[in-house]
């Protein structure tokens, strides 16, 4: 995991968070006592750059990422963008974007500081990941459509089948 950060920070993102499963699934494998990682669909790296919300921008730095790493299944989001994709108002910040997530337990990411010292963002805090219970975020929770997304998303993930520990709230 520290590699994949170190990789990310060489891009010089603007406010870059690398998250969602990427830290979601290992702390889950940890506390399921697993031995080897769950395999990720995509590594989650998303940043914050309001003059250039281009998708192209977000692909081609995907590309950068596969040279570096071509063996990640690198996902890339500018999170100054996904208020268009999800309908929502502006977000004012990567760590915005990530509180817009649909699970509490996903909408946490990390990166390395300058000394390349782990931060963390929680924009909901950690004890929904920590206690294995997956539940929606506060906008998902509010709003009828986000919260068929929410439902349909636990549906079709279908995390208690690799995590048995965890509670499904519904």
């Amino acid at each position: 995991m520290m590699d994949i950060l170190k990789i990310v920070q060489t891009m010089n993102l603007p406010d870059w968070w690398v998250c969602a499963g990427f830290v979601r699934s290992k702390i889950w494998d940890v506390l399921h006592g697993f031995t080897a990682r769950t395999p990720l669909q995509d590594i989650d790296v998303i940043y914050f750059n309001p003059e250039n919300i281009d998708e192209y921008e977000e692909k081609m730095f995907e590309d950068k990422l596969k040279i570096l790493r071509p063996d990640i299944p690198w996902s890339v989001k500018n999170q100054a963008r996904m208020h268009v994709v999800n309908n929502l108002n502006p977000y004012s910040s990567a760590v915005d974007g990530i509180s817009k997530f649909p699970e509490t337990a996903t909408a946490v990411g990390v990166k390395l500081d300058e000394k390349n010292n782990l931060v963390i963002a929680a924009p909901w805090g950690i004890e929904d990941l920590i206690h294995m219970e997956v539940k929606p975020t506060p906008l998902f929770l509010a709003n009828m459509e986000l919260k068929k997304v929410y439902f349909n998303r636990v549906k079709t993930k279908k995390w208690e089948g690799t995590w048995s520990q965890l509670k499904i709230l519904t």
